[in-house]
């Protein structure tokens, strides 16, 4: 058989390795160093690009945020109103994809779709697959919760804040470190069932620590999302 100098090109390692250490480009209507509104999977969110994100080869870790019920809807903008998305809207420049997903009107988090869409962030942008971490507040931090549960091998952590999952399904779990935070005067999403929670998976050899603030009602996003160990402690997981 006759191969063509064409198909050795095509088929050299050599060749095949640069390509693949070339930076990334940016997907049409995206920018690096901007938040911009993207949609995939029929899924709405805010998206940011880190400045250098086409200017080094590196796979990127992701972070994706989910946030409570009363941003939930059509306007896009409300997805703003707290967490990384507001703190990337004033300047924040994180060093990682983040994404920022808005959920429908009357739904909650859904794990099935959530897996989707990182199936499809993962399929075309530079992602760093071991390294894909979330958090998200109230009705976010209950999501993040049930998508570890039912994804385990999705996100290499998660840091919920004032939101449980169920302690008789995190087991398994186990193998993703969780980062929460909780306020002890919190009517609206109580203290105990988080701590039986993190409480549960420890007990099923999970690793896992929880913040909770004195006095604080169920406003604890603010304080968590001011932690300056929080996004040091995302970024350094990684699966194994």
């Amino acid at each position: 058989m006759t191969i063509s100098r064409r198909q050795l090109l095509l088929t050299s390692p050599v060749l095949l390795s640069a390509c693949a250490a070339l930076p990334p480009t940016v997907p049409p209507g995206l920018a690096a160093g901007e938040q911009r509104a993207w949609e995939l999977e029929g899924t709405r969110f805010w998206i940011w690009l880190p400045r250098e994100y086409a200017q080094r080869s590196e796979r990127w870790p992701l972070v994706i945020f989910l946030h409570g019920s009363g941003e939930r809807g059509t306007d896009l903008q409300k997805v703003k109103v707290h967490g990384p998305p507001k703190l990337i809207a004033a300047g924040a420049a994180w060093p990682a994809i983040v994404v920022s997903p808005q959920c429908d009107d009357n739904q909650r988090w859904d794990p099935e779709r959530l897996h989707r869409l990182l199936v499809a962030l993962k399929a075309r942008l530079h992602v760093d697959a071991q390294r894909c971490v979330g958090t998200g507040l109230s009705m976010g931090g209950f999501g993040m919760w049930q998508w570890a549960t039912a994804h385990p091998r999705d996100l290499a952590a998660i840091a919920p804040v004032c939101g449980f999952g169920d302690p008789a399904q995190v087991a398994a779990m186990r193998g993703v470190p969780v980062r929460a935070y909780h306020g002890d005067q919190d009517t609206v999403v109580p203290l105990a069932p988080h701590v039986a929670c993190v409480d549960a998976l420890r007990a099923a050899g999970g690793t896992a620590s929880l913040t909770i603030y004195p006095g604080v009602g169920h406003d604890s996003w603010t304080p968590a999302y001011n932690d300056p160990e929080l996004l040091p402690w995302l970024l350094a997981q990684k699966q194994t």
